[in-house]
């Protein structure tokens, strides 16, 4: 454990396990925590645009509560008092939930997604609700809504989505650990481009209600800026709601942080994305860690995808039919406000036919058991998080690569949850600009203990790409503090 002072920049880099050592000791309490975090909050939300919402009073109040916990030694978890954020897709009582959406009704939510209540019952404290783009539907994070969030390495650049405000506000400080969602990369793109870390869960793992249109692609799913953390938050979420009737009726066991070692493990490297190279810069950063874990003892193959080539085809016709179930539900004359983007999807969406989504179903499930199969062969499979580097904020696809569509150059991200095997992204360097680029670490479905500690382990061996290990943040990050 670190001392802490009570300083706003040192109090918004701590990492969860220093803050509650403090909070026993006294050193700092949960409400001067609490204040500091939403201090950040307002502080970068001008430049960056993370937040839909950020609750002054209602964290106050949260963390006025905890501090009485833990002055009495009552303190409910090991993120008692911890400030937390919530995207604004997940059901949050009394917060205005909009969804990124102008057609989104303005009435405070009146009860919490299971995931938040879970997080409420530990004692967490929710500072606001974090940016998304609308509904969720694509790789970057802007939305007719809220306008565009920014990168914090970079205003120019993106942050990635959809969980990209969720990512700025783990980036800078503004809050510890973040609740987002991942149907198609959303938790790891916006981790890679941000530098930190997110987890997309086995599916099922953590529930979901109200289902998602997107069905069975959508997760919830934990970020925050080291691996223990979020080991620490998907602890707290995991488990079986019976609100959630797509979550598997068996429990999850918790993760046990214990000692891993390369040494004999089989790593399955996945080189080249479904569609297009990785840029340069990125592959050679992937390139140089793989070759670091060969090193450390890991038997490393270059692998490629079962069904590696139809795969961008079977993602489109869920996730476009799922776009037109979710814009069926909006009123027509509402819908002229929505992101021309998700308008279009929702057109394609529309011409596929019952027998089109059935068939795409049927081969989402071969596929689904060739990758058990390849799971069953290899420990991890290890990719780059997203092909390419963060691009211009606004835009849905990079300038002069050719891209179409967001989902090209994510298809490093949405093979995995078509499969639904559990995939974490953790920090991987930064290119000659600065810009931040992810590893992807991906095990069996069941496995997310395997891959976590296996991300632990690399945590360990790479600490100086982690933005809370202790320390000084990058200077391009302290312009925000």
């Amino acid at each position: 454990m670190r001392h802490i002072s009570q300083s706003l920049s040192e109090l918004c880099e701590a990492s969860a396990s220093d803050l509650c050592a403090a909070f026993a000791s006294a050193a700092v309490s949960p409400v001067e925590l609490a204040a500091a975090c939403l201090a950040r909050a307002e502080s970068i939300n001008s430049t960056l645009n993370a937040f839909t919402v950020i609750d002054h009073d209602g964290a106050l109040a949260a963390a006025k509560a905890a501090q009485v916990r833990w002055s009495r030694g009552q303190q409910l978890s090991a993120i008692d008092g911890i400030p937390i954020t919530v995207k604004d897709l997940i059901a949050c009582e009394g917060l205005d939930v909009r969804y990124g959406s102008l057609s989104a009704g303005r009435s405070p939510t009146l009860s919490d997604a299971p995931s938040v209540q879970r997080l409420r019952a530990a004692g967490a404290v929710i500072l606001g609700l974090t940016t998304t783009p609308e509904f969720g539907w694509k790789g970057v994070t802007d939305s007719p809504r809220n306008g565009i969030s920014r990168n914090p390495w970079n205003p120019s650049r993106t942050s990635g989505g959809s969980s990209g405000g969720a990512a700025i506000a783990a980036a800078t400080g503004a809050g510890v650990l973040h609740l987002g969602t991942d149907g198609g990369g959303s938790i790891r793109i916006p981790a890679s481009f941000c530098g930190v870390v997110g987890h997309k869960p086995t599916f099922g793992r953590v529930p979901s209600h109200p289902a998602s249109t997107f069905g069975t692609l959508a997760h919830v799913a934990p970020m925050a800026r080291t691996v223990g953390e979020v080991i620490l938050m998907l602890d707290i979420l995991s488990g079986r709601s019976l609100r959630d009737w797509s979550q598997p009726p068996t429990a999850f066991a918790g993760i046990c942080a214990r000692p891993f070692q390369w040494r004999g493990v089989k790593i399955g490297y996945w080189e080249m994305p479904c569609i297009g190279p990785a840029d340069h810069e990125v592959d050679a950063l992937v390139r140089s860690t793989i070759n670091a874990l060969a090193q450390a003892g890991a038997v490393v193959e270059p692998i490629r995808l079962p069904d590696q080539d139809s795969l961008p085809e079977m993602f489109k016709t869920h996730w476009y039919v799922g776009a037109a179930a979710r814009i069926a539900g909006i009123d027509e004359n509402a819908q002229a406000q929505c992101d021309p983007g998700l308008l279009a999807a929702a057109a394609l969406g529309r011409e596929l036919s019952a027998v089109d989504h059935v068939r795409s179903q049927v081969a989402r499930a071969q596929y689904g058991a060739k990758m058990d199969a390849l799971l069953a062969q290899y420990d991890l499979v290890v990719s780059p998080t997203v092909a390419i580097a963060p691009f211009e904020a606004g835009a849905d696809v990079p300038a002069n690569h050719g891209y179409t569509s967001w989902i090209e150059w994510a298809s490093f991200t949405f093979p995995i949850n078509l499969s639904q095997q559990p995939a974490c992204s953790v920090p991987c360097g930064r290119t000659r600009m600065g810009l931040p680029v992810g590893l992807q670490f991906i095990g069996a479905r069941g496995a997310d203990e395997k891959v976590l500690i296996a991300a632990l382990s690399y945590e360990e061996m790479f600490t100086e790409r982690f933005l809370s290990r202790g320390a000084a943040w990058p200077s391009r990050l302290q312009a925000f503090a």
